[in-house]
């Protein structure tokens, strides 16, 4: 792991390969270890930086963030000010991953002159109905006394497709441990970002990005059909479906992911 200090916080990120920068921003509540088999595989043709956002993996919360919700905005000028401390000016590919979705919507928002292209996988454009609202925020509020070990069952079942638990369970046990590792408080603040995130949906046809929509087969948190929506509202964007993944795509079905990735990365090329 390398450190870049930022104005809240030393930043821990890796940052494997040269060319072309990819920034991979990670979901809730993980860490960049997400994205592992995407940074080995990409790093052959790519600069690919994947970091852990504030509260997560081995970046720290700022002072205040414990008390207060981070928004989505707020991670999106993270990832602006750490690539500045990175000295990374030309255009970069942002791939954001469910909550990193969420994020890269705002970084487009706010940053799109930083951006070549973007990559959303498994994520949102919806804000939250009052129901996940309520949830989300019923977590911020008790994670302290629960525990993070009770988030990591809370939320295990609806991560990967029913076949990943039975063929695959080291991965889910990797998972399940990163989220055993996250910090109360950092679960807390990113659960009211995310309750008080907007809906963007009536933005998304304004985006002149070069976009792939990535999402695993049976995912429940994210839909197909939901991402599907997503990819028709974006002028010219890519939908590609994960066979057999749920929603962690990244780590069910890394071969596919990156087959994805290196097919859009090439076209980006010509």
């Amino acid at each position: 792991m390398k450190t870049a200090q930022l104005s809240h916080a030393t930043n821990a990120y890796v940052d494997e390969g040269t060319g072309p920068p990819v920034l991979l921003v990670h979901g809730f509540p993980l860490d960049h270890t997400m994205w592992d088999a995407q940074v080995a595989a990409l790093s052959q043709q790519a600069r690919v930086i994947a970091p852990d956002l504030r509260g997560f993996g081995q970046t720290p919360l700022a002072p205040g963030d414990a008390d207060r919700c981070i928004s989505m905005e707020a991670y999106a000028d993270d990832l602006a000010e750490f690539l500045d401390v990175l000295s990374i000016r030309e255009p970069i590919v942002l791939a954001g991953f469910s909550m990193g979705g969420y994020v890269a919507w705002q970084f487009v928002r706010k940053h799109g002159a930083r951006l070549r292209a973007l990559v959303q996988c498994d994520t949102r454009a919806h804000a939250d109905a009052d129901e996940a609202r309520e949830g989300r925020l019923k977590m911020a509020a008790h994670v302290a006394e629960w525990g993070s070990s009770r988030v990591a069952e809370m939320m295990g079942p609806r991560l990967f497709a029913p076949t990943t638990f039975a063929t695959q369970p080291a991965v889910v046990a990797s998972l399940r441990a990163v989220v055993e590792r996250t910090s109360p408080a950092g679960i807390a603040a990113a659960q009211r970002g995310m309750a008080a995130r907007p809906d963007v949906t009536s933005w998304l046809p304004s985006i002149g990005l070069p976009t792939l929509v990535l999402v695993g087969e049976v995912d429940a948190i994210s839909p197909p059909a939901e991402m599907k929506e997503i990819a028709a509202a974006i002028p010219g964007a890519e939908f590609v479906v994960i066979p057999r993944a749920g929603h962690m795509t990244t780590m069910e079905e890394p071969e596919a992911v990156n087959d994805a990735l290196r097919h859009f990365f090439d076209k980006l090329q010509h």
